[in-house]
């Protein structure tokens, strides 16, 4: 439910959509909000998402796939009107409205990341994004035109930022990790620039006295093309696995990209960029920051910071953590699973007693990521895996061989999911595939009591140093 308290007045004067119309079904930080609200609540995430059009056509010929995904997203995607009446003030209290009506002893804002979601479940507190991502119909766009895209997404950009000026809005075009559905829904993700006042009288009204506030930031940077206006447009993004010169219109990876796709290279126009190394899309605006850090020092609150240069840093660190905390309380901390995109469930990994390591996505990139941790960390008795198929094809992604190479690493139980297997990497599954697997390991009850926010940035400081991770 939306919470009425952190609602406003939305632009031309109506109600503005709900947070649940506005915020992409699927993406990132609806999916971690809804995971943490669960886990917190005592639940797990066996009603989350349902089986999309690709997990019927698994076996279908590539054009008819590309159809039905392109279709999908066209049908999911709001309309030019609807993006004129998103009220992001409203999202924000439907973000705060999903957790129970309690005191924290802290909270964790920023960047989207599955192992801030199992952070937070440790500490006992809530995590919220510091953005969100919605997507808009683009009727007549096309996956190999992202000059055309920038151009209605400029538009689309402009009617949202007409009734929310405190937003900056980052257009991403990446075929390769959205494939078709790039050229059927413009993507945008909004942050905001300010903390949102939802934001501001959640912490207020929920916060125990002198709580901590510990902000995440992706610290990722891509070329960006930003005019100063409030809408900056990338092409690529740092999820696609690949790198920025790979979506340059001589590259043999972009051929590949666009052709699996169904376009043509030879199409390919990339506005000019503007800023040869911004943050990426999942980045925390300055003006997030200093407002939540205003805030803070206003009321009693200490602010602190992790900044993630690659999202393997933070998987490692709280894996570490993890197996830490369980050890301390008497628990194995020698059963792994390894989650990828939206299948993970912190309330499953809390109950069964798990090391939670997650995956961004299926690239190569992320893959080999949990391979060196796992080749350097003592070993784990059991290693399941849940690989997230993406519904595409690409050079960037890992292919089964390398993920069933992750399982080895277990010494008595090596676990590969069949249900995510079967059709990877062109079909998909929900989040809800991470809930039914996981609700099959064995219960190890009672949780350990919550971790102190000085305990885990302790923890986060000696694990992650090595890896780039800053605490402060």
């Amino acid at each position: 439910m939306v919470s009425e308290r952190g609602s406003r007045r939305a632009p031309a004067g109506d109600a503005g959509l709900p947070g649940d119309r506005v915020v992409a079904v699927g993406s990132a930080a609806r999916t971690l909000v809804a995971a943490t609200a669960r886990a917190l609540r005592g639940d797990d995430c066996g009603d989350l998402g349902r089986p999309g059009a690709l997990a019927r056509l698994t076996g279908a010929p590539d054009p008819v796939r590309r159809a039905a995904a392109s279709r999908a997203a066209g049908r999911a995607a709001l309309t030019v009107a609807q993006v004129a009446r998103v009220d992001a003030e409203r999202v924000a209290g439907w973000f705060v409205g999903q957790y129970p009506d309690r005191r924290w002893p802290g909270v964790v804002l920023g960047s989207p990341h599955g192992a801030a979601a199992h952070l937070a479940v440790a500490l006992g507190v809530p995590w919220l994004p510091a953005g969100f991502e919605l997507a808009a119909q683009w009727g007549r766009g096309a996956v190999d035109r992202p000059d055309a895209a920038l151009d209605h997404g400029a538009a689309l950009a402009g009617r949202l930022l007409a009734g929310n000026p405190r937003v900056h809005v980052r257009q991403v075009h990446c075929p390769a990790s959205r494939g078709v559905t790039a050229g059927a829904a413009v993507t945008l993700t909004a942050r905001w620039r300010t903390l949102p006042g939802a934001y501001a009288r959640f912490l207020a009204d929920r916060l125990e006295p002198a709580a901590p506030v510990l902000l995440l930031h992706d610290a990722r940077t891509w070329p960006v093309r930003d005019a100063g206006d409030g809408h900056s447009f990338q092409a690529g993004c740092p999820g696609s696995g690949l790198d920025p010169v790979d979506f340059h219109p001589d590259a043999r990876t972009l051929r590949h990209v666009l052709r699996a796709a169904g376009g043509d290279e030879t199409r390919w126009r990339a506005p000019e960029v503007t800023v040869s190394a911004a943050f990426a899309e999942h980045g925390v605006e300055a003006g997030f920051e200093h407002g939540a850090r205003e805030w803070g020092e206003g009321h009693g609150h200490p602010l602190h910071r992790v900044v993630v240069p690659q999202p393997d840093a933070l998987s490692a660190a709280t894996a570490d953590l993890y197996r830490r905390w369980l050890r301390r309380a008497g628990k194995t901390g020698d059963r792994l699973v390894v989650e990828c995109g939206r299948l993970l469930d912190p309330g499953q990994v809390l109950r069964a007693g798990l090391v939670p390591y997650w995956c961004e996505n299926a690239t190569r990139r992320r893959v080999e990521g949990v391979e060196w941790w796992l080749a350097g960390s003592e070993p784990f008795s059991s290693v399941d895996v849940l690989p997230e198929p993406p519904g595409l094809r690409s050079p960037a992604l890992a292919g089964l061989p390398q993920w069933l190479a992750v399982a080895g690493f277990g010494r008595r139980r090596r676990a590969l999911d069949r249900g995510t297997a079967r059709g990877y990497p062109v079909t998909s599954v929900p989040t809800r595939r991470a809930t039914e697997v996981l609700r099959n390991q064995p219960c190890d009850l009672p949780a350990p009591p919550p971790l102190a926010m000085g305990e885990a940035l302790a923890a986060l400081r000696d694990a992650g140093a090595h890896q780039g991770l800053l605490v402060c």
